[in-house]
């Protein structure tokens, strides 16, 4: 709560001017914030209150503290994890099979418990409540409809489940319907849905309790690529019109970027880097982010040098400028990153870096062009290149000059 008291009196210009300034600032941060409210309390008291939601949320509605898991008693397969989710925050759990991301949400669901550590909803121990009384939404990747019931009743099952009268019931899955724009699709079964149907009927049902939290594993890996991409936007529309809190998990990095407010990295049953979507991908804190998120040009080689900001990496008989992320000092070894459209080509002569490399592969992709070059002794560097005039003279088997600044030259880890 903000509170302004400034002694309004009737009739003193000073002071409504004040007023005309705070209702001014109100609606600026409301332009920003749709939950901050104004309440004007002058009359009498002379005070004034801008309340928000925004402002008071939860920074652990959902906490992973120190959390182990073990299947077999020897193996950990999530390792001391310590992760805290923000109420209203879409956090998607991303690494490869095998990582500890699915785990993770089992174990948030109830379907699985911690060997070590306690997980917090709310402020509330969970590890030891069974599912069905966590007040979890969840949608799973092969549906998990009943094909039985018409989609009415599979919406009805949550909400007859948790003893709501027909009334309300039938309310809340009209709501539910109309989110996932499936108005007219009450009485169908779940047979005489496509894929994509199915599946926003799956999100509909995960909501139409009103959880505090919704879980999605993979929930879109069963469909095409453009019916995926269109349901990707769908769920985060979903979610910022309710401002329901999700917790996501998948191995596809699209998938993750388009999505999440954050992203947990997972891998070895550790999660790697959590970041927003930008910061991960323009800023990778070692090298498997670097090459798990995108595609991404590396050199290995050896510090010689190292100040401030620049450090020198020596690769063969070469030396480059980069950006000492992960290195202290000489000697180190080290595997520069380098996302491809940081590369540019025809560079002028005040970037950090500019080298000659021969064209090996040229791929065109629409709205730009794939390159693939030899440079530095590497054979698989990368460009993207954008489609235009300018750029069209890349030829097969050319030498042309290619350049890169410092700062995007991230010297990590050399694993």
């Amino acid at each position: 709560m903000l509170s302004y008291k400034h002694g309004y009196h009737a009739g003193n210009q000073a002071d409504v001017l004040k007023h005309i300034c705070l209702i001014q600032a109100y609606k600026s941060l409301k332009r920003h914030h749709k939950s901050i409210s104004y309440i004007d309390t002058h009359a009498g008291s002379g005070d004034y209150n801008f309340k928000s939601d925004y402002m008071s949320k939860n920074k652990e509605f959902v906490k992973f503290d120190k959390v182990d898991k073990s299947y077999d008693g020897k193996t950990l397969v999530v390792k001391d994890l310590q992760l805290d989710i923000e109420e209203g925050e879409f956090v998607t759990m991303l690494g490869p099979s095998g990582s500890g991301k699915t785990t993770c949400l089992m174990m948030l669901a109830g379907f699985e418990t911690p060997t070590h550590g306690e997980i917090y909803l709310d402020g509330r121990a969970i590890s030891s409540i069974p599912p069905h009384k966590r007040g979890i939404g969840m949608v799973f990747q092969n549906y998990a409809l009943f094909p039985h019931m018409t989609v009415y009743e599979n919406l009805a099952f949550p909400l007859r489940v948790r003893k709501i009268s027909k009334d309300e019931a039938d309310k809340k899955i009209d709501k539910a319907l109309s989110m996932v724009s499936l108005q007219g699709f009450a009485d169908r079964m779940p047979g005489q849905l496509s894929g994509g149907q199915q599946q926003r009927v799956a999100v509909a049902r995960s909501l139409v309790f009103d959880p505090q939290l919704v879980l999605m594993d993979e929930p879109l890996g069963a469909l095409d690529k453009n019916l995926r991409e269109s349901m990707q936007y769908e769920i985060k529309h979903i979610h910022e019109s309710i401002g329901v809190t999700v917790v996501y998990v998948t191995h596809d990095q699209s998938e993750a970027l388009t999505m999440s407010n954050r992203i947990a990295v997972f891998n070895d049953g550790k999660v790697q880097q959590l970041s927003s979507p930008d910061e991960l991908y323009e800023k990778p804190v070692n090298s498997f982010v670097a090459e798990f998120i995108g595609e991404n040009n590396t050199f290995a080689g050896e510090v010689s040098n190292v100040s401030g900001k620049k450090c020198k990496v020596k690769i063969g008989n070469t030396e480059i400028l980069a950006n000492p992320v992960s290195v202290k000092g000489k000697g180190e070894k080290t595997k520069i990153s380098l996302r491809p459209e940081r590369a540019l080509i025809n560079p002028n002569d005040k970037m950090d870096n500019v080298h000659s490399g021969k064209v090996e592969e040229v791929i065109y992709h629409g709205d730009h062009t794939r390159v693939r070059m030899n440079v530095l002794g590497n054979n698989q560097f990368i460009l993207k290149v954008p489609n235009s005039s300018a750029n069209m003279d890349i030829k097969l088997g050319k030498d042309i000059k290619i350049g890169w600044n410092s700062e995007d030259a991230r010297a990590l880890d050399p694993k």
